[in-house]
Protein backbone atom coordinates (compact mmCIF):
# COMPACT_ATOMS: atom_id res chain seq x y z
CA UNK A 1 0.00 0.00 0.00
CA UNK A 2 1.73 3.03 -1.18
CA UNK A 3 1.26 6.41 0.69
CA UNK A 4 -0.19 9.61 -0.93
CA UNK A 5 0.78 12.94 0.39
CA UNK A 6 -1.70 14.82 1.93
CA UNK A 7 -2.98 18.09 1.44
CA UNK A 8 -1.37 20.82 3.71
CA UNK A 9 -1.06 24.05 3.97
CA UNK A 10 1.22 25.15 0.70
CA UNK A 11 4.86 25.94 2.04
CA UNK A 12 7.10 24.41 -0.28
CA UNK A 13 8.36 26.22 -4.20
CA UNK A 14 8.77 23.28 -6.17
CA UNK A 15 5.95 21.50 -7.47
CA UNK A 16 5.88 17.85 -7.44
CA UNK A 17 5.39 16.77 -11.16
CA UNK A 18 9.06 19.58 -11.66
CA UNK A 19 10.27 17.16 -8.95
CA UNK A 20 10.04 14.04 -10.91
CA UNK A 21 10.49 14.92 -14.46
CA UNK A 22 13.87 16.28 -13.20
CA UNK A 23 14.81 13.04 -11.37
CA UNK A 24 15.17 11.42 -14.15
CA UNK A 25 17.62 14.24 -15.71
CA UNK A 26 19.47 14.03 -13.05
CA UNK A 27 19.92 10.73 -12.68
CA UNK A 28 20.87 10.46 -16.27
CA UNK A 29 23.09 13.37 -15.68
CA UNK A 30 25.42 11.71 -12.45
CA UNK A 31 25.80 8.37 -14.19
CA UNK A 32 27.08 9.75 -17.36
CA UNK A 33 29.54 12.22 -15.53
CA UNK A 34 30.41 9.09 -13.23
CA UNK A 35 31.36 7.26 -16.54
CA UNK A 36 33.20 10.42 -18.37
CA UNK A 37 34.98 10.64 -14.63
CA UNK A 38 35.92 6.82 -14.86
CA UNK A 39 33.96 5.64 -11.90
CA UNK A 40 33.35 6.91 -8.66
CA UNK A 41 33.15 10.62 -7.22
CA UNK A 42 33.03 10.26 -3.64
CA UNK A 43 37.01 10.98 -2.25
CA UNK A 44 38.64 9.07 0.11
CA UNK A 45 40.10 11.82 1.90
CA UNK A 46 36.29 12.60 2.70
CA UNK A 47 35.90 15.83 0.26
CA UNK A 48 32.38 16.85 -1.04
CA UNK A 49 31.31 14.61 -3.50
CA UNK A 50 28.39 13.32 -4.94
CA UNK A 51 25.30 12.07 -5.08
CA UNK A 52 26.61 9.61 -7.47
CA UNK A 53 24.25 6.75 -8.87
CA UNK A 54 25.05 3.71 -6.30
CA UNK A 55 23.31 -0.14 -6.13
CA UNK A 56 19.55 0.17 -4.56
CA UNK A 57 19.10 -3.39 -1.84
CA UNK A 58 17.53 -5.70 -3.23
CA UNK A 59 14.11 -4.77 -2.00
CA UNK A 60 13.87 -1.59 -4.03
CA UNK A 61 16.09 -2.66 -7.07
CA UNK A 62 13.50 -2.19 -9.62
CA UNK A 63 11.50 0.17 -7.85
CA UNK A 64 13.78 3.05 -7.12
CA UNK A 65 17.09 4.83 -7.57
CA UNK A 66 19.72 5.53 -5.07
CA UNK A 67 22.98 7.35 -4.58
CA UNK A 68 25.67 8.09 -2.43
CA UNK A 69 28.39 10.81 -1.39
CA UNK A 70 30.08 12.56 0.87
CA UNK A 71 28.67 16.00 2.42
CA UNK A 72 30.74 18.87 3.31
CA UNK A 73 31.70 17.74 6.49
CA UNK A 74 32.72 14.17 5.50
CA UNK A 75 29.77 12.60 6.11
CA UNK A 76 29.23 9.60 4.18
CA UNK A 77 25.33 9.74 3.02
CA UNK A 78 22.68 7.69 1.15
CA UNK A 79 19.65 8.92 -1.22
CA UNK A 80 17.04 7.02 -2.45
CA UNK A 81 14.21 8.25 -4.55
CA UNK A 82 11.43 5.63 -6.18
CA UNK A 83 10.13 5.82 -9.29
CA UNK A 84 6.32 5.98 -8.49
CA UNK A 85 7.12 9.03 -5.64
CA UNK A 86 4.43 10.84 -3.75
CA UNK A 87 6.72 13.79 -3.84
CA UNK A 88 7.98 13.66 0.30
CA UNK A 89 11.03 13.62 1.99
CA UNK A 90 12.13 11.37 4.64
CA UNK A 91 15.23 12.13 6.30
CA UNK A 92 16.85 9.43 8.49
CA UNK A 93 18.50 10.04 11.61
CA UNK A 94 20.86 6.40 12.72
CA UNK A 95 21.31 4.96 16.21
CA UNK A 96 24.17 3.70 17.88
CA UNK A 97 26.58 5.99 18.49
CA UNK A 98 29.15 3.83 16.61
CA UNK A 99 32.88 3.88 17.45
CA UNK A 100 34.49 4.48 14.46
CA UNK A 101 36.88 7.06 13.89
CA UNK A 102 35.46 8.62 10.40
CA UNK A 103 32.50 8.76 8.71
CA UNK A 104 31.31 4.70 8.32
CA UNK A 105 31.08 4.54 4.43
CA UNK A 106 28.83 1.61 5.08
CA UNK A 107 26.37 3.16 7.35
CA UNK A 108 23.36 4.99 5.84
CA UNK A 109 23.44 2.31 3.02
CA UNK A 110 23.22 -0.38 5.51
CA UNK A 111 20.27 2.02 7.31
CA UNK A 112 18.46 2.28 3.96
CA UNK A 113 18.08 -1.48 3.69
CA UNK A 114 16.38 -1.51 6.92
CA UNK A 115 14.02 0.64 6.14
CA UNK A 116 13.15 0.15 2.58
CA UNK A 117 9.69 -0.14 3.94
CA UNK A 118 9.69 4.29 3.47
CA UNK A 119 10.71 4.00 -0.08
CA UNK A 120 8.42 1.08 -0.93
CA UNK A 121 5.59 3.40 0.30
CA UNK A 122 6.26 6.35 -1.99
CA UNK A 123 8.55 8.60 0.02
CA UNK A 124 12.23 9.53 -1.07
CA UNK A 125 14.40 8.43 1.79
CA UNK A 126 17.67 10.40 2.98
CA UNK A 127 20.61 9.41 5.83
CA UNK A 128 23.79 10.47 6.94
CA UNK A 129 26.64 7.99 8.40
CA UNK A 130 27.77 11.49 10.49
CA UNK A 131 31.21 12.90 10.28
CA UNK A 132 32.89 10.91 13.06
CA UNK A 133 31.80 7.73 15.29
CA UNK A 134 31.36 8.41 18.65
CA UNK A 135 29.06 10.51 20.92
CA UNK A 136 28.05 13.88 19.81
CA UNK A 137 23.90 14.44 19.12
CA UNK A 138 24.34 17.99 17.98
CA UNK A 139 27.18 16.73 15.64
CA UNK A 140 24.89 14.34 14.54
CA UNK A 141 21.67 16.20 14.65
CA UNK A 142 23.77 19.10 12.49
CA UNK A 143 24.63 16.35 9.91
CA UNK A 144 21.44 15.11 9.90
CA UNK A 145 19.89 18.68 8.69
CA UNK A 146 23.10 18.66 6.19
CA UNK A 147 21.92 15.44 4.28
CA UNK A 148 18.74 16.99 4.35
CA UNK A 149 20.39 19.91 2.32
CA UNK A 150 22.12 17.67 0.02
CA UNK A 151 18.58 15.98 -1.24
CA UNK A 152 17.30 19.52 -1.65
CA UNK A 153 20.04 20.81 -3.63
CA UNK A 154 19.93 17.81 -5.58
CA UNK A 155 16.14 17.59 -6.43
CA UNK A 156 14.25 20.47 -5.28
CA UNK A 157 12.21 21.36 -2.11
CA UNK A 158 9.56 18.26 -1.08
CA UNK A 159 6.19 18.68 -0.76
CA UNK A 160 6.52 17.55 2.85
CA UNK A 161 9.58 16.48 4.48
CA UNK A 162 9.28 14.10 7.80
CA UNK A 163 11.92 13.26 10.18
CA UNK A 164 12.84 9.57 11.49
CA UNK A 165 15.02 8.98 14.37
CA UNK A 166 15.61 5.02 15.67
CA UNK A 167 16.94 4.51 19.34
CA UNK A 168 19.72 7.00 19.96
CA UNK A 169 18.84 8.39 16.34
CA UNK A 170 15.26 9.36 18.16
CA UNK A 171 17.38 11.56 20.08
CA UNK A 172 19.46 12.99 17.49
CA UNK A 173 16.27 13.38 15.72
CA UNK A 174 14.47 15.18 18.38
CA UNK A 175 17.42 17.32 18.71
CA UNK A 176 17.61 18.01 15.23
CA UNK A 177 14.06 19.64 15.44
CA UNK A 178 14.30 21.42 18.35
CA UNK A 179 17.19 22.87 17.18
CA UNK A 180 16.20 23.18 13.58
CA UNK A 181 12.58 23.24 13.54
CA UNK A 182 11.56 25.96 15.96
CA UNK A 183 11.60 28.76 13.57
CA UNK A 184 9.05 29.26 11.40
CA UNK A 185 9.03 27.65 8.26
CA UNK A 186 11.61 25.64 9.86
CA UNK A 187 12.58 22.03 7.33
CA UNK A 188 10.87 19.62 9.11
CA UNK A 189 7.40 19.19 9.03
CA UNK A 190 7.01 16.06 11.07
CA UNK A 191 8.56 14.15 13.59
CA UNK A 192 8.56 9.58 13.71
CA UNK A 193 10.87 8.40 16.71
CA UNK A 194 10.89 4.63 17.30
CA UNK A 195 12.29 2.52 20.13
CA UNK A 196 13.86 6.34 21.03
CA UNK A 197 16.10 6.87 23.49
CA UNK A 198 14.14 9.88 24.48
CA UNK A 199 15.54 10.27 28.23
CA UNK A 200 18.71 12.49 27.49
CA UNK A 201 21.98 12.03 27.83
CA UNK A 202 22.26 13.41 31.70
CA UNK A 203 19.21 10.80 32.22
CA UNK A 204 18.93 8.73 29.49
CA UNK A 205 22.29 6.13 30.99
CA UNK A 206 21.82 6.21 34.92
CA UNK A 207 20.49 2.59 34.72
CA UNK A 208 23.53 1.82 32.60
CA UNK A 209 25.95 3.61 35.70
CA UNK A 210 23.75 1.47 37.61
CA UNK A 211 24.59 -1.50 36.18
CA UNK A 212 28.56 -0.39 36.33
CA UNK A 213 28.58 -0.10 39.94
CA UNK A 214 26.10 -2.80 41.27
CA UNK A 215 28.32 -5.24 39.00
CA UNK A 216 31.44 -4.22 39.91
CA UNK A 217 29.97 -4.42 43.22
CA UNK A 218 28.93 -8.35 43.47
CA UNK A 219 31.47 -9.18 40.49
CA UNK A 220 34.62 -7.25 41.27
CA UNK A 221 36.00 -8.38 38.38
CA UNK A 222 35.48 -5.40 35.90
CA UNK A 223 38.44 -4.37 36.97
CA UNK A 224 39.75 -7.41 38.27
CA UNK A 225 41.69 -6.75 41.95
CA UNK A 226 45.04 -7.48 40.01
CA UNK A 227 44.57 -5.35 37.13
CA UNK A 228 44.66 -1.63 36.95
CA UNK A 229 42.01 0.56 39.25
CA UNK A 230 40.38 3.22 38.01
CA UNK A 231 36.88 4.79 38.40
CA UNK A 232 33.65 3.26 36.90
CA UNK A 233 32.46 5.97 35.46
CA UNK A 234 35.41 6.32 32.66
CA UNK A 235 34.06 2.88 31.45
CA UNK A 236 38.08 2.25 30.80
CA UNK A 237 41.39 3.85 31.76
CA UNK A 238 42.32 6.67 28.94
CA UNK A 239 43.96 4.90 25.69
CA UNK A 240 42.58 1.13 27.02
CA UNK A 241 40.08 -1.56 24.98
CA UNK A 242 38.10 -4.35 26.18
CA UNK A 243 37.16 -7.05 23.32
CA UNK A 244 33.47 -7.86 23.28
CA UNK A 245 34.60 -11.51 24.29
CA UNK A 246 36.36 -10.33 27.16
CA UNK A 247 33.40 -8.30 28.56
CA UNK A 248 31.19 -11.45 27.75
CA UNK A 249 33.60 -13.85 29.23
CA UNK A 250 33.76 -11.48 32.43
CA UNK A 251 29.92 -11.06 32.97
CA UNK A 252 29.59 -14.97 32.29
CA UNK A 253 32.01 -15.99 35.27
CA UNK A 254 30.04 -13.79 37.68
CA UNK A 255 26.46 -14.23 36.47
CA UNK A 256 26.44 -17.26 33.85
CA UNK A 257 24.17 -15.09 31.77
CA UNK A 258 24.42 -17.18 29.04
CA UNK A 259 23.87 -20.53 30.89
CA UNK A 260 20.99 -22.82 31.39
CA UNK A 261 19.50 -21.94 35.00
CA UNK A 262 20.94 -25.32 36.09
CA UNK A 263 23.97 -24.89 34.58
CA UNK A 264 24.87 -22.03 37.06
CA UNK A 265 25.75 -22.54 40.38
CA UNK A 266 24.65 -20.79 43.20
CA UNK A 267 26.20 -17.79 43.68
CA UNK A 268 26.30 -16.83 40.04
CA UNK A 269 22.75 -16.92 40.05
CA UNK A 270 22.16 -14.83 43.10
CA UNK A 271 24.33 -12.47 41.63
CA UNK A 272 22.40 -12.67 37.97
CA UNK A 273 18.96 -12.20 40.69
CA UNK A 274 20.96 -9.05 42.41
CA UNK A 275 22.29 -7.24 39.49
CA UNK A 276 18.75 -7.47 37.29
CA UNK A 277 16.52 -6.79 40.16
CA UNK A 278 18.46 -3.68 41.16
CA UNK A 279 19.22 -2.25 37.71
CA UNK A 280 15.70 -3.10 35.78
CA UNK A 281 17.91 -4.57 32.84
CA UNK A 282 16.88 -7.87 31.98
CA UNK A 283 19.76 -10.95 31.69
CA UNK A 284 19.08 -11.02 27.99
CA UNK A 285 20.69 -7.42 27.89
CA UNK A 286 23.31 -6.85 30.32
CA UNK A 287 25.85 -7.94 27.86
CA UNK A 288 24.95 -4.76 25.08
CA UNK A 289 23.89 -2.55 28.51
CA UNK A 290 27.93 -2.95 30.63
CA UNK A 291 29.59 -2.58 27.07
CA UNK A 292 27.79 0.82 26.68
CA UNK A 293 29.17 1.38 30.25
CA UNK A 294 32.92 0.41 29.37
CA UNK A 295 33.22 1.67 25.56
CA UNK A 296 30.96 4.41 24.75
CA UNK A 297 31.33 5.90 28.51
CA UNK A 298 35.15 6.06 27.85
CA UNK A 299 34.67 7.68 24.67
CA UNK A 300 31.84 9.89 26.55
CA UNK A 301 34.41 10.65 29.17
CA UNK A 302 38.17 10.71 27.27
CA UNK A 303 36.82 11.62 24.28
CA UNK A 304 33.91 14.04 24.58
CA UNK A 305 34.42 15.59 28.41
CA UNK A 306 38.22 15.52 28.89
CA UNK A 307 38.24 13.28 30.86
CA UNK A 308 35.73 14.85 32.96
CA UNK A 309 32.83 12.79 35.44
CA UNK A 310 28.96 13.91 33.97
CA UNK A 311 27.66 10.31 35.98
CA UNK A 312 26.47 10.57 39.72
CA UNK A 313 25.66 7.72 42.13
CA UNK A 314 25.55 10.08 45.20
CA UNK A 315 22.15 10.07 46.48
CA UNK A 316 21.43 6.83 44.97
CA UNK A 317 19.37 3.97 47.13
CA UNK A 318 19.84 1.31 45.47
CA UNK A 319 16.56 -1.63 46.21
CA UNK A 320 15.60 -4.95 45.48
CA UNK A 321 19.03 -7.73 46.33
CA UNK A 322 19.05 -10.13 49.32
CA UNK A 323 20.74 -7.48 51.28
CA UNK A 324 21.00 -3.94 49.83
CA UNK A 325 21.99 -2.40 53.30
CA UNK A 326 25.57 -4.07 52.31
CA UNK A 327 25.02 -3.20 48.57
CA UNK A 328 24.62 0.49 49.49
CA UNK A 329 27.35 0.30 52.21
CA UNK A 330 29.39 -0.69 49.85
CA UNK A 331 28.43 0.33 46.20
CA UNK A 332 30.96 2.65 44.52
CA UNK A 333 30.18 6.40 45.08
CA UNK A 334 31.00 9.21 42.98
CA UNK A 335 29.51 12.71 42.26
CA UNK A 336 29.88 14.13 38.74
CA UNK A 337 31.59 17.18 37.29
CA UNK A 338 29.53 20.02 36.96
CA UNK A 339 30.74 21.45 33.78
CA UNK A 340 31.25 17.96 32.17
CA UNK A 341 27.22 17.17 33.20
CA UNK A 342 26.61 20.87 31.27
CA UNK A 343 28.19 19.71 28.33
CA UNK A 344 26.39 16.86 28.13
CA UNK A 345 23.06 17.62 29.16
CA UNK A 346 23.39 20.82 26.33
CA UNK A 347 24.48 18.31 23.97
CA UNK A 348 21.92 15.73 24.33
CA UNK A 349 18.99 16.87 26.74
CA UNK A 350 15.59 17.85 24.99
CA UNK A 351 14.30 21.15 25.94
CA UNK A 352 10.06 19.86 24.25
CA UNK A 353 10.55 22.90 22.56
CA UNK A 354 8.80 21.22 19.09
CA UNK A 355 6.07 23.07 17.15
CA UNK A 356 5.29 20.05 14.45
CA UNK A 357 3.33 16.92 14.98
CA UNK A 358 5.29 14.15 16.77
CA UNK A 359 4.56 10.54 16.45
CA UNK A 360 6.27 7.90 18.26
CA UNK A 361 6.38 4.56 18.29
CA UNK A 362 7.98 1.71 20.31
CA UNK A 363 8.26 -2.18 21.71
CA UNK A 364 6.54 -2.05 24.96
CA UNK A 365 9.28 -5.34 25.34
CA UNK A 366 12.57 -3.11 24.35
CA UNK A 367 15.07 -4.44 26.55
CA UNK A 368 17.56 -1.66 25.06
CA UNK A 369 15.83 2.03 25.69
CA UNK A 370 13.24 1.03 27.79
CA UNK A 371 9.53 1.75 26.98
CA UNK A 372 9.94 4.07 30.06
CA UNK A 373 11.81 6.61 27.77
CA UNK A 374 8.48 7.36 26.53
CA UNK A 375 7.19 8.50 29.90
CA UNK A 376 10.43 10.95 29.60
CA UNK A 377 9.72 12.52 26.69
CA UNK A 378 5.83 12.90 27.37
CA UNK A 379 6.86 14.36 30.42
CA UNK A 380 9.52 16.58 28.76
CA UNK A 381 6.58 18.04 26.10
CA UNK A 382 4.16 18.66 29.01
CA UNK A 383 7.03 20.42 30.86
CA UNK A 384 7.38 22.45 27.87
CA UNK A 385 3.79 23.30 27.39
CA UNK A 386 3.92 21.31 24.24
CA UNK A 387 2.28 17.69 25.02
CA UNK A 388 -0.32 18.86 22.01
CA UNK A 389 2.17 18.03 19.67
CA UNK A 390 3.02 14.33 20.29
CA UNK A 391 0.71 11.05 19.92
CA UNK A 392 2.50 7.76 21.10
CA UNK A 393 2.24 4.36 20.18
CA UNK A 394 3.24 1.28 21.66
CA UNK A 395 3.48 -2.28 20.10
CA UNK A 396 3.96 -5.88 21.68
CA UNK A 397 7.41 -6.21 20.25
CA UNK A 398 10.63 -6.71 22.10
CA UNK A 399 13.01 -6.14 19.14
CA UNK A 400 15.26 -3.08 19.34
CA UNK A 401 16.71 -2.30 16.23
CA UNK A 402 13.67 -3.28 13.86
CA UNK A 403 10.04 -3.03 14.24
CA UNK A 404 7.64 -4.29 11.87
CA UNK A 405 7.48 -2.84 8.31
CA UNK A 406 3.77 -2.94 8.36
CA UNK A 407 4.04 -0.88 11.68
CA UNK A 408 6.60 1.48 10.15
CA UNK A 409 4.53 1.91 7.50
CA UNK A 410 1.35 2.71 9.64
CA UNK A 411 3.19 5.27 11.63
CA UNK A 412 4.49 6.98 8.91
CA UNK A 413 1.09 6.93 6.87
CA UNK A 414 -0.70 8.44 9.50
CA UNK A 415 1.65 11.24 10.87
CA UNK A 416 1.76 12.25 7.26
CA UNK A 417 -1.90 12.84 7.41
CA UNK A 418 -1.66 14.43 10.89
CA UNK A 419 0.69 17.14 9.24
CA UNK A 420 -1.82 17.25 6.25
CA UNK A 421 -4.91 18.00 7.61
CA UNK A 422 -4.26 19.03 10.91
CA UNK A 423 -6.55 16.19 12.72
CA UNK A 424 -3.95 14.70 15.47
CA UNK A 425 -4.69 10.87 15.18
CA UNK A 426 -5.17 9.00 18.46
CA UNK A 427 -3.70 5.66 19.50
CA UNK A 428 -6.94 3.98 18.42
CA UNK A 429 -6.73 5.46 14.94
CA UNK A 430 -3.28 4.05 14.13
CA UNK A 431 -4.29 0.98 15.39
CA UNK A 432 -7.29 0.37 13.07
CA UNK A 433 -5.30 1.39 10.40
CA UNK A 434 -2.45 -0.65 10.46
CA UNK A 435 -4.53 -3.64 8.64
CA UNK A 436 -4.06 -2.19 5.33
CA UNK A 437 -0.36 -1.86 5.67
CA UNK A 438 -0.64 -5.47 6.66
CA UNK A 439 -1.15 -6.62 3.65
CA UNK A 440 1.62 -5.15 1.66
CA UNK A 441 4.16 -5.41 4.15
CA UNK A 442 5.37 -8.40 6.34
CA UNK A 443 5.97 -8.70 9.96
CA UNK A 444 2.40 -8.13 11.05
CA UNK A 445 0.01 -5.75 13.06
CA UNK A 446 0.92 -5.07 17.05
CA UNK A 447 -0.20 -2.13 18.49
CA UNK A 448 -1.75 -1.64 21.78
CA UNK A 449 -3.51 1.36 22.12
CA UNK A 450 -4.45 1.37 25.51
CA UNK A 451 -0.72 0.78 27.04
CA UNK A 452 0.82 3.54 28.67
CA UNK A 453 4.09 3.48 30.20
CA UNK A 454 4.99 3.84 33.75
CA UNK A 455 7.32 6.70 34.76
CA UNK A 456 10.76 7.01 33.94
CA UNK A 457 11.46 6.93 37.32
CA UNK A 458 9.52 4.00 38.40
CA UNK A 459 12.36 2.27 36.43
CA UNK A 460 15.35 3.80 37.05
CA UNK A 461 17.26 4.90 40.06
CA UNK A 462 16.49 8.95 40.25
CA UNK A 463 19.12 11.30 41.52
CA UNK A 464 18.68 13.65 44.24
CA UNK A 465 17.05 16.65 42.59
CA UNK A 466 16.60 14.79 39.01
CA UNK A 467 13.02 14.40 38.79
CA UNK A 468 11.39 16.88 37.55
CA UNK A 469 11.59 17.07 33.44
CA UNK A 470 12.40 18.49 31.19
CA UNK A 471 16.05 17.89 31.91
CA UNK A 472 17.00 21.14 30.18
CA UNK A 473 14.77 23.58 29.60
CA UNK A 474 14.94 26.55 26.97
CA UNK A 475 16.13 29.11 28.85
CA UNK A 476 18.81 26.79 30.60
CA UNK A 477 19.76 25.73 26.59
CA UNK A 478 19.43 29.74 25.64
CA UNK A 479 22.13 30.26 28.51
CA UNK A 480 24.23 27.92 28.13
CA UNK A 481 24.77 28.46 24.26
CA UNK A 482 26.09 31.88 25.02
CA UNK A 483 29.43 30.50 26.42
CA UNK A 484 32.26 29.78 24.24
CA UNK A 485 33.08 25.43 24.58
CA UNK A 486 30.09 24.81 26.46
CA UNK A 487 28.35 20.74 24.64
CA UNK A 488 30.87 18.36 23.06
CA UNK A 489 32.56 19.57 19.71
CA UNK A 490 31.93 17.61 16.19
Amino acid sequence: MKSTSPTRPARRDTARGYLRTALATVAAAAALAAGLAGGSTATASGQPAGPEPAACPEAIAESATCYGGIDRNGSYYTLAVPTEWNGSLVVHAHGGPSLTPGSDPERSAGDLERWTVMVEEGYAWAGSSYRRGGYGTRMAAEDTETVRQVFVERFGEPELTLLHGQSWGGNVAAKAAEVSGTRDGGPFDGLLLTNGVLAGGSRGYDYRVDLRVVHQYYCNNHPRPQERQYPLWQGLPAGETMTTADLRSRLLECTGHTLAPEDRTPLQQRNLDDITAVTGIPESSLESHLRFATVTFADIVHKRLDGRNPFSTVGVRYRGSHDDAALNRGVARFAADPAARRDLSYDSDLTGRVTVPVLTLHAVGDATAFVEHEAAYRATLRGAGRERHLVQTFTRESEHSGLSKAGYATALDALAGWVGTGQRPTPGDVARSCAAFASAHPGGCHFEPDYRPAGYHDRVNVRPAGGHWPAMNALQEALWSRFPGVGIAP
